[in-house]
């Protein structure tokens, strides 16, 4: 082949590619259209087919009816949201209110080409040339702004397939504000969700299942991060993201997106709060208990609402099983065995029964007592003398 032949297949397939780009491949996205509306065996979409053929679930094509909202689609939102356009989810909520940058390319999701535009936007773009069949809606604002939230509190209300709640919101930020503005928002719609986050020291993460008045809310407690067992003060370096591991990341979003598919499909038993420490790829899990003392309000009244739905229903009588005492000669050590499986209760400054691993990232004051309680109780005017003689005419 010559120069110029050479030349001219190079341009041939650079304006093919500028045409797919503009979306100018339609015949070909109409067929992969109509292959991916049909649940058969020879689907490549229906990614869940190996969950019925094993015996997990029945109906794995239920992934369709569902809507999920995913806030923050940077690097472990972006492949989060990969993952389940794979699956076949129904519809997905996109929020973010970033631009692509050549430094995004890490995010094993982002293409170069595809630098100044809206994540959101661009997110959107790749993931319906993956499955055409999933129905995407994109928001680039912030949620945090006070006009931004009272929408996307709407929009988590009504933007299910079916005009109803989404069935489920994933936190993939990086930031307390919109952390606590998620929270808020799921809090006072009683809305189920998931955190999610990667460390700054980029080889640690965790996923967490809040359920509103169950478990614990994200303000009920100092956030929960799993040590890392290196030195904190190497993170901060001028012009470095540090979390901005693709492996870590993509990891705490395959976690995240498992336990998602086991809420939604109903299989497994979900994780209320996995961690991941990739030096020694230990992964802690423990159940974070409500604050009854929380300052959200909202988070409060769900747990008022849920004691009161505990309470209502009907006892069940446990068949007490008396099982023998185990008798033995002699026990010259001392041993004897506890029961430390009692839920540990919340405290207004602390988390008590922390899994081995996980800590919390700064200590919250105990909240200020009333006046009329802090100050001393009054003293019995009765003197020693007097209650021993009182001791001793008994």
């Amino acid at each position: 082949m010559s120069v110029a032949e050479l030349q001219r297949r190079i341009t041939q397939l650079e304006e093919e590619l500028r045409k797919a780009r503009r979306g100018d491949a339609a015949p070909e996205r109409e067929k992969i259209t109509k292959m991916s509306g049909e649940v058969v065996d020879t689907n490549p979409y229906s990614r869940l087919m190996a969950l019925k053929r094993m015996g997990i679930v029945e109906d794995y094509e239920k992934i369709r009816t569902f809507t999920v909202a995913v806030v923050g689609v940077g690097g472990v939102g972006s492949v989060t949201a990969e993952m389940l356009t794979r699956c076949g989810i129904g519809k997905l909520q996109l929020y973010d209110y970033d631009k692509v940058e050549l430094a995004n390319m890490n995010r094993l999701f982002f293409q170069p080409h595809q630098a100044g535009q809206s994540k959101v936007d661009a997110a959107a773009a790749t993931l319906r040339s993956i499955n055409p069949d999933v129905h995407f809606e994109v928001h680039n604002y912030n949620i945090t702004t006070v006009d931004n939230f009272d929408h996307f509190m709407d929009r988590i209300r009504t933007g299910g397939l079916e005009g109803g709640a989404v069935d489920l919101v994933l936190s993939c930020v990086d930031n307390y504000e919109a952390r606590m503005a998620v929270n808020r928002a799921c809090n006072e719609l009683e809305q189920t969700w998931f955190e999610s986050g990667v460390a700054e020291n980029a080889v640690s993460g965790h996923i967490q299942f809040l359920i509103p008045g169950e478990t614990a809310c994200f303000d009920c407690a100092p956030p929960l991060v799993v040590a890392s067992q290196i030195d904190e003060r190497t993170l901060k370096r001028e012009g470095v993201c540090a979390a901005s591991l693709p492996t870590t990341m993509g990891i705490v979003a395959g976690v995240l997106v498992q336990n998602v598919l086991k809420h939604l499909l109903n299989f497994g038993q979900v994780s209320y709060y996995l961690g991941y420490n990739a030096l020694v790829d230990f992964f802690p899990t423990m159940t974070v208990r409500p604050n009854p003392q929380c300052e959200d309000s909202w988070c409060r009244k769900r747990q008022a609402e849920y004691a009161a739905r505990k309470a209502a229903e009907p006892i069940v009588e446990k068949v007490e099983v008396v099982e023998e005492e185990v008798v033995h000669e002699d026990n010259n050590w001392g041993i004897s065995l506890v029961d430390e499986s009692a839920p540990a209760t919340a405290t207004a400054g602390q988390v008590t029964g922390l899994a081995q691993g996980i800590t919390t990232a700064y200590d919250r004051p105990a909240p200020s007592l009333p006046d009329d309680l802090t100050s001393s109780p009054p003293q019995d005017a009765t003197s020693l003398d007097d209650l021993m003689a009182q001791m001793k005419a008994l």
